[in-house]
């Protein structure tokens, strides 16, 4: 066996067998690493035999694969057919619309292969073929944007909003946790001084059996929500919430909880689960049209939602038993399979503990859409904008239900870069490239669909993930990882459709190690890159908001960097020194450079017309903050987005990468309550600073 053989399979299936790190040097990918992926791929390659065979396999599924169950296409091109000789044997097609019209016609050929006319109309419509029978999903040439939003109207949209974890927000009867309930008055707040959308964190289902386990990003499933965010008052009337509030210990937990000043995520878990409990108890012995609502939610979700509940109610029956049982690749291997007779079984002697996950998740959608409703009766122009996490915990349900889509043994992660040296392993399960086609893109479609459902926008995580990921495997090194490519073009499309369908922009979140020619892409898509204000620089300075992208939503900060104001101050680096992250030398020189950098950034300010007279040393964190938000409002940006915590000028960031129990990673909450937010001056005058600047031609 030869190692260029092995690169060579490699290349061939995806795997890029070098890269080239930020200082533009290159580097060659193990081999140990490439075999690593490529049997997670199914593709075995220790013997040079295996890797031939590999190759063929490869090869036929390249040329002489099955018309597959989705075939994806955009509006006004041919539709191209898998090159199989029996089409030439299938003179006559039909293709049913949604809206039921249907189209018939003969199948052509040309020097390309098989072919059908392009077809005008976006959607989900079948295709029949002779006995066959697939879905075709015709998708628009790019998402639906700002400028749609604002068709027919005149002038070009510089809309502003806010972002904020639902979580870290506030409202008297939340349980210790933010809800719908909570965004829902803190979206009306920010409507009201002209915000436009309100960004929130990723909203997935996480695993209610384990309430310690609570990064957004870290997901069992992205294609249901979680229910801990979940206002009851959204799905059910006010006596119900009364009647199963009447025990005072539970009142009395909920008071002690929501007075914290960060959120105990085990025990305020606990005592929400425990609330939505005796809701369900209760709700189990009505009628009316409530259950109705619930018995046609439960009929819609079908497959899919009956796995993640029933994946629940193992989850938390097994790990009952035994802690290590977590993990479902642990489990007794007859409830490994959601089709087989014991998970059937199970599902059946415990059908109230399943109904009750399917509960959980009609009351999580219904608080969703009361808050996007919220948002458009304020007069938001686009709404919430959903987070869409990167990938899923690969514990959790969605690689449970979907296994064969799933790529086993790697996690998602980053190369060493500028601001992590040592590179990035997220320990993050993403889907297989492999088996999205095969299998319809299945997940990755339920997933999209669930995050737009009830969002005016999508914000896409680590956005560059739709070309290549890179992909560690288990107990490596960040270091020894590689990059793997996806079908950036059917993924693309069906972002664009789903898009379109629900009449959500879509932003992508673009930092870090970029390929060339991916932000061109994200543009052509009608998807908005992200600017954060800390990057937009060079060995110069800060760049001037005039020289911002049109073609990218303007932000201040995200939640793994600093705000404004701890960033000034230099918070950041001392928390980051505390916690271990760097060294007490590392932190002097960070000091020094924090210095340099203050007096360049109000060097812009100045020159954007931002602040006058002082200088950086004279200026406060407060006043930093203010000229931050007109800065971002001044960019040319279709969107900019001011984060609540610089709103509220807060010092501490939400998250600290590389920390997990060293920082307070997904815990604080705001002061004061979410309708209340924006009441004192100082915050209502940095929102008029991005307002005002925002509304100039």
């Amino acid at each position: 066996m030869s190692d260029d053989s092995l690169r060579e399979l490699a290349q061939f299936a995806g795997i890029a067998p070098s890269w080239v790190d930020a200082a533009g040097q290159p580097h060659e990918v193990s081999l140990d690493v490439l075999r690593t992926i490529l049997t997670a791929f199914g593709l075995s390659a220790t013997t040079a035999s295996q890797i031939a065979s590999s190759r063929v396999a490869l090869r036929n599924i390249a040329s002489d694969a099955p018309l597959p169950p989705l075939l994806i296409v955009t509006v006004g091109e041919p539709v191209r057919l898998p090159p199989l000789a029996r089409f030439g044997e299938i003179a006559h097609y039909r293709i049913v619309l949604e809206d039921g019209a249907f189209v018939d016609g003969a199948v052509q050929r040309d020097a390309d292969g098989f072919h059908l006319p392009a077809v005008g109309d976006i959607g989900y419509h079948k295709l029949q073929l002779g006995p066959e029978e697939v879905t075709l999903a015709v998708a628009p040439a790019r998402c639906f944007t700002i400028a749609d939003i604002h068709s027919g109207h005149g002038g070009q949209a510089r809309l502003w909003g806010v972002q904020a974890p639902v979580y870290s927000l506030r409202r008297k009867g939340d349980g210790g946790i933010g809800d719908g309930g909570a965004l829902a008055q803190a979206a009306r707040a920010a409507a009201a001084r002209g915000a436009a959308a309100f960004a929130i964190n990723p909203v997935h289902a996480l695993f209610s059996a384990a309430p310690d386990r609570y990064s957004p990003y870290a997901p069992s499933s992205r294609a249901f929500l979680n229910p801990l965010y979940a206002n009851p008052a959204a799905a059910l009337d006010s006596d119900l919430i009364a009647r199963a509030l009447q025990d005072g210990d539970l009142a009395t937990s909920f008071s002690a909880l929501e007075a914290l000043p960060q959120i105990d995520w085990p025990e305020a878990g606990r005592a929400k689960l425990a609330l939505f409990r005796r809701l369900f108890d209760i709700f189990s012995g009505c009628n009316g049209s409530l259950k109705e609502d619930f018995e046609r939610f439960r009929i819609e979700g079908g497959e899919a939602l009956e796995d993640h509940a029933r994946f629940e109610a193992l989850h938390a029956h097994l790990t009952t038993e035994d802690r290590a049982l977590d993990d479902w690749q642990n489990w007794p291997s007859l409830y490994r399979d959601p089709r087989g007779f014991a998970v059937l079984d199970f599902a059946h002697a415990h059908e109230d503990e399943v109904a009750f996950h399917v509960f959980l998740q009609w009351i999580a959608d219904r608080s969703l859409a009361s808050a996007q409703t919220s948002c458009r009766d304020a007069g938001m122009a686009i709404g919430l904008i959903t987070d869409f996490a990167v990938g899923t915990d690969a514990k959790g349900s969605h690689p449970w239900s979907r296994q064969s889509e799933m790529l086993s043994g790697l996690s998602v992660g980053a190369p060493p870069d500028l601001f992590n040296a040592s590179g990035q392993s997220w320990g993050i399960a993403a889907l297989c490239p492999h088996a999205m086609r095969p299998h319809g893109y299945r997940a990755f479609i339920e997933a999209l669909r669930a995050t737009m459902r009830h969002a005016g926008g999508m914000r896409i995580d680590h956005a560059m993930g739709l070309t290549r990921l890179w992909v560690v495997p288990d107990g490596a090194s960040p270091v020894d990882g590689a990059y793997i490519t996806y079908p950036s073009d059917d993924l693309f499309r069906l972002i664009a459709l789903e898009s379109w369908r629900n009449r959500a922009i879509v932003l992508g979140e673009d930092l870090g190690t970029v390929e060339a020619g991916f932000r061109e892409r994200l543009h052509r898509a009608g998807i908005l890159g992200t600017q954060v204000m800390w990057f937009e620089r060079d060995d110069m300075g800060f760049f001037s908001s005039s020289i911002y992208s049109p073609n990218a939503m303007a932000t201040t900060s995200t939640h793994d960097l600093p705000t404004v104001a701890g960033w000034w101050e230099g918070r950041d680096i001392a928390d980051r020194e505390g916690a271990g992250v760097i060294g007490a030398e590392d932190a002097a020189s960070e000091r020094h450079t924090r210095g340099i950098d203050r007096e360049a950034l109000w060097r812009t300010f100045r020159h954007d017309g931002v602040v006058n007279g002082t200088g950086a040393h004279e200026a406060s964190a407060e006043r930093a903050v203010e000229a931050a938000a007109s800065f971002i409002g001044r960019t040319s940006s279709p969107l900019a987005i001011l984060p609540i915590d610089d709103a509220l000028a807060l010092r501490d960031q939400a998250n600290m990468p590389g920390t997990v129990d060293e920082y307070p990673n997904w815990r604080r909450r705001y002061a004061g309550e979410a309708s209340k937010l924006f009441d004192d001056p100082a915050v209502e005058r940095r929102l008029s600073a991005i307002a005002d600047t925002r509304g100039r031609s």
